[in-house]
């Protein structure tokens, strides 16, 4: 299993699940992020925290934390 958060900087990846439970997960869904959805790694901050994607055409900075709860393919 691969997760977001361990994606190189430059991939396009597509989203096969999300990890979670209750009001981090549906942040995670409003903010773009379902089951399907592909998103490239532009930048990964220096300490690899923030992770800066961009998804359905807009930019979008997860924490790592959060980015680790995104199971990608």
């Amino acid at each position: 299993m691969q997760t977001l958060g361990e994606t190189a900087v430059g991939k396009t990846i597509t989203v096969r699940r999300l990890h979670g439970e209750g009001a981090v997960k549906r942040r995670i869904m409003d903010m773009g992020i379902t089951k399907g959805v592909e998103i490239h790694v532009r930048k990964v901050a220096p300490l690899g925290d923030p992770v800066e994607v961009t998804v359905r055409g807009y930019e979008l900075s997860l924490r790592k934390e959060d980015a680790q709860m995104v199971e990608v393919e």
